[in-house]
């Protein structure tokens, strides 16, 4: 089953950088060229015929964190060497329960996740889906992970999709949290040895926010509603109208998981998105069995996958 389709499903059953300066003044106009279009992040190596999603960057680049599952999730990294991509390995925390939406804190030193694991580490998952983190030790060596008590987990509600900036304030969304209708955003500040109590993040009025992504500076966000990511900056104290973000992107197919790169130059975002990237040759003999196998096996069989497109820098030292 398509991965966005599949955490959908459940939700409704139950993104590194140093510290920026201000954000230009960008709409959905502005924020993506007219000219670009999006490409297939890695294909063969990290897209791949499986579903992907949740992209996070180490604060150079050159690690990156993503999901990829169907049944179970996993939390899988590949490191770049010598500009490519290698072979992805499963990240030593995750490969035994449901883990989901990795993201590195901008000073690279602390990763937070999602994970149905028991509070023991061991035996029986548990119902919900919980934020939990783990604090790097060394190069691609991690702690054990650590739960987060409340006021962030609470009993009997599910957390997805945790993005941190560069203060430490925690942006994630939870459905049906304290009475709360539908999937809500919400933000929690780091008051130094723990987490103030959350707060709602209104974007779009009653609206779903979904996968919030911060900027490190907290001067704009990314998010999903829908099927669709929208873009808003900080006005002041309060947030700036959220825009759509344009056709590029938002063609119809369902998104998910938005995240910019360290350098602030590109949208990383999950998507089932076909069109664009393949099409049957409708002049050609039609396809026999072996062709419609390796057509299922490809990268375009509709399972969701991580696409990058070009963005105005947003990220200004």
């Amino acid at each position: 089953m398509n991965a966005i389709f599949l955490r959908l499903k459940m939700l409704t059953a139950a993104t590194l950088i140093t510290v920026c300066g201000t954000l230009p003044v960008l709409g959905q106009a502005t924020l993506l060229d007219s000219t670009a279009h999006p490409e297939v992040f890695a294909p063969g190596v990290i897209s791949s015929a499986s579903s992907e999603w949740s992209t996070s960057m180490s604060p150079r680049g050159d690690t990156v964190f993503f999901c990829r599952g169907a049944s179970y999730w996993t939390v899988c990294y590949a490191t770049k060497v010598a500009g490519q991509w290698t072979r992805p390995r499963v990240a030593p925390f995750s490969g035994r329960y449901n883990d989901t939406d990795p993201f590195i804190s901008p000073d690279g030193k602390r990763l937070f996740f999602v994970s149905n694991r028991p509070m023991t580490g061991n035996g029986e998952p548990q119902k919900n889906y919980h934020l939990w983190y783990v604090d790097r030790v060394a190069n691609h060596s991690w702690s054990a992970p650590k739960h987060l008590d409340s006021p962030v987990n609470l009993d009997g509600s599910n957390n997805y999709a945790p993005s941190v900036s560069a203060k430490g304030t925690l942006f994630f969304c939870s459905r049906g949290r304290e009475g709360n209708k539908g999937m809500c955003g919400y933000f929690a500040k780091w008051l130094g040895d723990h987490y103030a109590k959350p707060e709602r993040l209104i974007l779009l009025g009653d609206e779903d926010v979904q996968d919030p992504f911060i900027a490190p500076d907290e001067s704009y966000i990314i998010f999903l509603s829908g099927k669709d990511l929208y873009y808003s900056r900080k006005d002041g104290q309060t947030w700036a109208k959220a825009e759509k973000l344009g056709p590029q992107v938002n063609n119809g197919d369902p998104n998910s998981s938005p995240y910019i790169s360290p350098d602030g130059k590109t949208l990383y975002y999950s998507s089932s998105r076909v069109k664009g990237f393949y099409k049957r040759d409708l002049s050609a003999p039609p396809l026999d069995f072996d062709a419609v196998e390796a057509e299922s096996k490809s990268v375009f069989n509709s399972d969701s996958n991580i696409l990058l497109i070009p963005v105005q820098t947003l990220n200004k030292k």
